[in-house]
């Protein structure tokens, strides 16, 4: 069976979800690292999908709401590349705009208190990002 994880990937954090199923997308934790250290996040997140035997990787990919490529979605292309080279793992960069807006309210609209939304927002980004592809791939 395929197992997928889905990446939301900030300045600071890397929000993790995963799937085993292919069907049901969990959040799973956020990696926090200094500013930009994104060596330190690909370390991690590398050990991980080779630890954990991922096959796919959906890499949230931050375009501009007129669908422009910015910095952040080039730092995306960067992050997917450090990724291909340690591992074994198809990673799939994915439109994830919005979904750090979608994380908040659904937990404002869960009740969820506002700290620890602040702490979870990253991983419920990523289970959103990794939803909205298996959801796509189960359309098709």
């Amino acid at each position: 069976m395929t197992s997928y994880i889905g990446l939301d990937l900030g300045e600071k954090t890397l929000g993790i979800a995963r799937s085993d199923s292919g069907i049901l997308a969990q959040a799973i934790m956020t990696y926090r690292f200094y500013e930009n250290h994104y060596d330190d996040a690909s370390k991690f997140i590398n050990n991980y999908i080779n630890q954990e035997q991922i096959d796919v990787v959906v890499l949230g990919y931050p375009k501009h709401m007129n669908n422009d490529i910015g910095i952040r979605a080039k730092i995306s292309e960067s992050f997917k590349e450090m990724i291909e080279k340690e591992t074994k793992a198809t990673v799939i960069l994915w439109d994830e705009r919005l979904s750090t807006f979608h994380a908040q309210n659904q937990m404002i609209e869960a009740g969820v208190k506002r700290d620890k939304r602040k702490k979870k927002k990253d991983e419920m980004a990523a289970q959103i990002i990794l939803q909205s592809y298996l959801d796509y791939k189960g359309a098709i």
